[in-house]
């Protein structure tokens, strides 16, 4: 027994020795492919050269610089490149190490820049959705819509929250192909009720990551959803804390539903596992604001832009244009959608599997034709994950997706280096991973 302080104290881990590409090794020596990036972090895998090499140059000269005092060469050629990248005018980068302490200043920012706009505003809360996970600080978890956020309520932000983009089990007992979107159209009922004067954004996952497995939006969500904040005087924020930076085909997952938000949340495969880091990039105006105005975001965090992950970053994302690994998201996220959709679907538990680019879920359910989930009590997407390790594979488990409760899904996010050849593998190994589950879990048929 170790003196480790883990997440689950009743759990037993297994010993990573080192990385290689997609593949992690225990201690054993054993084998396993990261289907899931660890937590849709490792982008370019395991141990990748160049980012090494960055890496190891960039710690030979400077490792940190705090922010209040310096600025670096590195910093400044990643806010260049994210710039050249992102949508519209989201040209501004604010550094920070990780996923939650980017919603959390999104949050703070969107707050703040009312204050710098108006001189005086009632404008402070965020509305976020059902079945949705903005990271684990307090701001974040007040935001998420997730029963991860129960034990904390008292200490929770008073937030509204608004139904999922959710198809396979809609709120609203309709079809994609005949829906008018109620799921985007809920916005504006909520902000309604609460008054537009006291709401500063909207925060939204382009599709849904660890609360809910890759759950992908109606093509017209976004674009509906883009239309409310305007009206109402309400900013966008995007949460690509997952999505970013190629994981679903498209450099910005937001890019595919054809609109502009006015902030872009970043973090895991922006520097894809190698240094900590998280960003929200922000539009120009955003930031003419606050420079107009106080000329002071009156927050921070020790690590944010420090030299040596932001050098980290650029070999990171410069790989992923050099490499066209976006594109290989795309193509060969399209083939392995494909591939489990023929090979799992036929399992009478799984309920769903669906995704885009390299973002992929399977929901797994106790009656395929009413969508029954299994008991919350059985731990069966954890057990599943078991199953699947000892076939060699490594998937993000998660439950609770049905009815906060009830419900098990997990989720593939596998690095965007895998070729079809790895895919084909990947898909072998859940098979035979699936069917001895089937075995295992006969009784509750």
């Amino acid at each position: 027994m170790d003196n480790v302080f883990y997440r689950n104290l009743t759990k037993t881990y297994l010993e990573v020795d080192y990385g290689e590409g997609i593949y992690l090794y225990d201690k054993d020596g054993n084998r396993y492919m990261d289907a899931c990036s660890g937590a849709a972090v490792s982008n370019l895998g395991h141990a990748h050269p160049r980012v090494i090499r960055a890496m190891t140059e960039q710690a030979q000269k400077v490792a940190f610089s705090h922010l209040s005092r310096w600025t670096s060469g590195p910093i400044k050629e990643l806010a260049d490149l994210v710039a050249s990248l992102a949508p519209g005018s989201l040209n501004k980068l604010y550094l920070v190490s990780g996923g939650s302490e980017a919603t959390e200043a999104a949050l703070k920012m969107a707050r703040q820049y009312y204050l710098e706009r108006d001189g005086k505003t009632g404008k402070y809360r965020v509305i976020s959705r059902w079945k949705s996970f903005h990271g684990n600080t307090i701001g974040a978890l007040s935001m998420t819509g997730d029963k991860r956020r129960k034990k904390y309520t008292p200490l929770l932000l008073n937030f509204p929250h608004v139904a999922p983009a959710y198809c396979y089990r809609c709120p609203f007992g309709k079809e994609q192909e005949t829906c008018a979107v109620e799921c985007a159209l809920d916005l504006e009922r909520v902000i309604k009720l609460e008054g537009a004067d006291t709401i500063a954004a909207f925060i939204a996952e382009p599709v849904g990551g660890a609360a809910c497995g890759a759950i992908v939006p109606h093509k017209d969500y976004f674009k509906i959803v883009r239309e409310i904040c305007d009206h109402y005087d309400i900013l966008l924020i995007a949460d690509e804390v997952m999505t970013g930076f190629g994981r679903t085909g498209a450099m910005f997952a937001i890019e595919d539903y054809g609109v502009i938000p006015d902030m872009i949340c970043a973090a895991k495969g922006m520097s894809a596992g190698y240094s900590p880091l998280g960003a929200v990039i922000v539009k120009d105006e955003i930031y003419e604001t606050f420079k107009q105005g106080s000329g002071i975001f009156v927050h921070g965090h020790t690590y944010g832009g420090n030299p040596l992950s932001a050098a980290v970053a650029v070999a990171v994302i410069r790989t992923l244009i050099e490499d066209k690994l976006v594109e290989n998201s795309r193509v060969v996220g399209s083939y392995l959608l494909e591939k489990l959709r023929e090979k799992l679907q036929p399992f009478w538990f799984v309920g769903d599997v669906r995704g885009k680019g390299l973002m992929q879920g399977v929901e797994i359910v106790k009656n395929k034709a009413t969508k029954e989930p299994f008991p919350a009590a059985l731990g069966l997407a954890e057990k599943l994950t078991v199953t699947l390790m000892k076939h060699g594979v490594v998937v993000y488990p998660g439950s609770g997706n049905a009815d906060g409760e009830n419900g098990d899904q997990f989720l593939l996010a596998p690095p965007l280096i895998i070729t079809k050849e790895q895919a084909d593998e990947l898909v072998e190994a859940m098979v035979a991973g699936f069917a001895e589950f089937d075995k295992s879990i006969s009784q509750y048929k």
